[in-house]
């Protein structure tokens, strides 16, 4: 592999290393979120359910809508993330 990228314009090899290294702990943040919010509110169902979250168990709230909402909040928030860290090492196209 020769290092060289698809991308139109590819930032120096110090900046392309921060990218990847800054993609990649983003990436995996969000993952650990991501699991958290899928796994978490299953096994502790029972001490979650103890708490009412506008009228309905949080253990449910959390499996019918509140996971859902968590998923879409971290789509949106690796797409505005990802957008801003394209712009700062030039590689948006969008223009």
């Amino acid at each position: 592999m020769s290092g060289d990228n698809d991308h139109g314009s590819a930032p120096a090899r110090g900046g392309a290393e921060q990218y990847w290294r800054t993609t990649r702990r983003l990436t995996a943040g969000l993952l650990l979120v991501w699991a958290a919010v899928s796994f978490l509110p299953g096994w502790f169902a029972d001490e979650l359910n103890t708490v009412v979250f506008f009228g309905w168990p949080f253990g449910f709230y959390m499996a019918a809508q509140g996971a859902l909402i968590v998923f879409l909040l971290i789509v949106w928030f690796y797409d505005f993330w990802m957008t801003r860290l394209e712009r700062r090492h030039a590689l948006d196209t969008d223009e």
